[in-house]
């Protein structure tokens, strides 16, 4: 994880009062909130062009959008400013869990059909499922964070979708469908965040170096 205490920026970055002293938002710190929300959207604009994709010509083909997703959340979560470590690591873990999972189901069946593989065999969302928790979990913070309306479908609907089917409660259908629609809330989530100031994403980065001066030195 980035060291959020961060060094001195220049005399020109806008100083904020946070509640453990001032800190400053920094270009670096901008780097990272442009990084996340294009890392963000592509993970969006992925799972919209899977879904599309799926739906109007099958599952041929869809191995790009899987990687695109994997690599995006993956970004997000680098980039990504949580106060607390643990829940930062947690997800990070989810997201690796669900990439090897992933990588599970292609070698086992072929990239060409995981797809149709999953949907047919919902024993494989054990496999896959933590990337998805990993994605709700942001979800999770964007809510927590800003309210936002889209992110309580982002975070509610992904385990709905997938605990669901996992279970047998949802048929193929639903279960897509509710995927959809989590999928467009996504994508109108991400692309409401570029008109925000860097500083919203970022948070108050006097917490960040309050936490980090109360971690063992062993472990700082």
């Amino acid at each position: 994880m980035t060291d959020r205490s961060q060094p001195e920026g220049s005399p020109s970055d806008p100083v904020f009062e946070g509640v453990y002293g001032p800190f400053t938002i920094t270009d670096l710190d901008r780097r990272e909130v442009l990084g996340y929300r294009l890392a963000l959207l592509g993970v969006a604009l992925a799972q919209a062009g899977l879904l599309l994709q799926w739906a109007n010509w099958g599952s041929q083909g869809l191995w790009p959008w899987l990687v695109l997703m994997a690599v995006g959340l993956g970004l997000a979560l680098r980039w990504i400013h949580i106060y607390l470590r643990p829940l930062h690591r947690a997800l990070q873990l989810f997201w690796l869990l669900g990439c090897a999972g992933g990588v599970a189901l292609a070698l086992l069946v072929g990239q060409g059909a995981m797809l149709d593989t999953l949907a047919a065999d919902s024993r494989w969302i054990w496999a896959v499922g933590p990337f998805f928790a990993a994605l709700a979990g942001v979800g999770f913070k964007e809510f927590f964070c800003f309210q936002r309306p889209e992110a309580v479908g982002v975070t509610l609907l992904l385990p709905v979708a997938l605990l669901g089917r996992l279970v047998g409660l949802l048929d193929e259908r639903t279960t897509f469908t509710l995927l959809a629609i989590e999928a467009a809330l996504l994508l109108i989530l991400t692309l409401r965040k570029f008109p925000m100031q860097a500083a919203a994403d970022v948070g108050d980065k006097s917490v960040f170096a309050y936490l980090e001066s109360q971690r063992p030195p062993s472990q700082a």
